[in-house]
């Protein structure tokens, strides 16, 4: 096999996206070779605008029966990601799943118990592990040069979104549509990133506001506080309602605290541990000696076309994936424990109860409004 023959499912605004690349040649080692979407006007969109060798299928199943593709790129609404993964996998093809891996734990568990049976590679499209500020943040804390973790606190509130973005899908920003609003659209990419540097939460209590901001019945407005096994403690604050909004990432650890904001990455390093400094400081108000600089990185910063490029390379090669589609439960995990948590209105311990989680969420499903099915598509490029 000298390239991937890939099959996106799903071309909306992020199907469509990864569609222009591989047809552009942004990834050399992979073709496209089909696309699947249940919109009439996606697959018009397509046979006008792709290469006449492309298949056009109206269901994912399918595109995945059909024989065209090796490997498939899972871009639906999230309820169907789960379970086309598994079909895919099931038709020994290789995947790429986008995030977030699915709506519920119970559900994405199955998902993984799957893939772990399979020889194919299981991939998530976490873009934003390829962010070089990011993943230096990762090598620093895992490295334990800083030293154990004491506080986390990540303010996310730029990933404004017009009321115009709510009402572009009939599935967007409904519980039995989507699942979920910020936590589970947006936020997938900050709570994999979150988990990935930090590791995960014992403890969390969240406040969810449905519908503050905009005309819909999902979250756009969460503040949840995070315990750790360590004792290290969290805040992790976001909306789609903050114009300008804030990105700042830090990370306070024994050794000093990291920094991320502006694309940037900036150090704060003591010369003493604070712990030791502490306990034998001899004045009371003494302060460790602190040296700040800004931490230089390789620069490179992928994103989609990255997670890609990986993908074909581990089909191909057995080189390393970005991020394996195991690693998408933990993300899930925590934003399904901050739905729980509010909905419950007091912390949740973590591992939760998965049956109580798809119990309630499925009370709120129940009552889920239909809304009307508007047809648009919107460039994605930058706002990721």
């Amino acid at each position: 096999m000298e390239k991937v023959r890939l099959g996106i499912i799903g071309i909306g605004n992020m199907g469509t996206t990864h569609a222009k690349s591989l047809v552009e040649g942004k990834v050399p080692e992979m073709e496209l070779a089909a696309v699947a979407d249940r919109k009439e006007s996606r697959r018009t969109w397509c046979k006008e605008n792709l290469p006449e060798n492309v298949a056009v299928f109206e269901e994912g199943k399918d595109l995945i029966a059909s024989g065209t593709c090796d490997a498939v790129l899972v871009a639906v609404p999230h309820y169907q990601h789960p379970e086309l993964s598994i079909d895919a996998l099931d038709h020994d093809l290789h995947v790429l799943c986008e995030k977030p891996a699915g709506v519920y734990t119970k559900q994405v568990r199955a998902m993984n118990e799957r893939a772990k049976a399979s020889d194919k590679v299981f991939a998530m499209m976490f873009n934003q592990r390829t962010n070089c500020v990011y993943r230096k943040m990762h090598e620093l804390v895992k490295s334990g040069e800083l030293g154990a973790i004491k506080r986390v606190n990540w303010i996310i509130t730029d990933w404004y979104r017009t009321q115009s973005y709510y009402d572009s899908g009939d599935w967007r920003a409904t519980w039995d549509g989507e699942g979920g609003g910020v936590l589970l659209n947006q936020c997938p990419h900050n709570l994999d990133l979150l988990q990935w540097i930090c590791g995960m939460p014992s403890k969390v209590q969240a406040f969810c506001h449905n519908g503050k901001w905009h005309d819909i019945e999902v979250e756009d407005d969460v503040t949840a506080y995070l315990e750790y096994p360590n004792g290290a403690t969290g805040v992790f604050v976001t909306t789609t309602a903050d114009a300008p909004g804030t990105n700042r990432f830090e990370i306070t650890l024994e050794g000093g605290k990291l920094v991320c904001e502006d694309e940037k990455l900036v150090l704060h390093k003591l010369a003493v541990s604070e712990r030791e400094f502490c306990k034998t400081a001899k004045g009371g108000f003494d302060k460790p000696e602190c040296t700040v600089t800004e931490v230089e990185t390789d620069g490179l910063n992928e994103q989609h076309v990255g997670v890609m490029k990986a993908f074909a390379g581990r089909i191909l090669h057995g080189t390393p994936l970005i991020a394996n589609g195991e690693e998408g439960i933990n993300g899930l995990t925590l934003s399904n424990a901050m739905h729980l948590s509010s909905w419950l209105g007091h912390a949740v311990t973590l591992p939760f109860d998965e049956d109580l989680f798809k119990a309630e969420l499925d009370k709120r499903r129940a009552t889920s409004r239909k809304k009307e099915a508007v047809d648009v598509v919107f460039n994605t490029e930058g706002t990721y």
